[in-house]
């Protein structure tokens, strides 16, 4: 292959890189709130703890849960191979990521899905949500536990 350049562009634009895209901590910033559910240890009067942060437009919510010590896992860094940064959305944003903001969940996440905990018709892996400016104020909700084989022991 002595000076020859071959090129397949098409399959660059598939990879997908360990812990998401990087962003600049100058990139514009959006407000949510990450709510976290209580334990079953915390007694029956135990209230969801909520956290608002600055999430930087261009991360995933898994990025921005790292970033902010926000306890999503992400035992796969990124690249929906597991389901432990699973989160649960409000219909009005699942439907607008869809329908409105191109990002529909594939079957690859779909697949994923299938094994975390507390499946609901509005869950999403957190990698694979890109914040965007029309997500200010929006809320991310936490499900009660994750679900990790490698770790649990499990075989799926």
């Amino acid at each position: 292959m002595n000076g020859t350049i071959v090129s397949n562009a098409t399959s660059l634009n598939q990879v997908r890189y360990h812990g998401g895209p990087s962003i600049g901590a100058d990139a514009p910033a959006v407000k949510l709130t990450f709510i976290n559910p209580p334990s079953k240890t915390d007694g029956d009067d135990a209230k969801a703890e909520r956290l608002t942060v600055d999430a930087r437009v261009g991360e995933t919510l898994l990025q921005v849960a790292h970033r902010n010590h926000i306890e999503v896992e992400g035992a796969c860094e990124g690249v929906c191979a597991c389901s432990t940064c699973h989160v649960i959305l409000s219909e009005d944003l699942y439907d607008k990521l869809a329908d409105e903001w191109d990002q529909e969940a594939s079957e690859d996440e779909e697949d994923m899905l299938d094994m975390a905990f507390g499946l609901t018709g509005t869950s999403r892996l957190g990698c694979q949500v890109t914040i965007t400016k029309e997500m200010e104020g929006e809320e991310i909700q936490l499900p009660g536990a994750t679900r990790n084989f490698y770790v649990d022991g499990h075989v799926p």
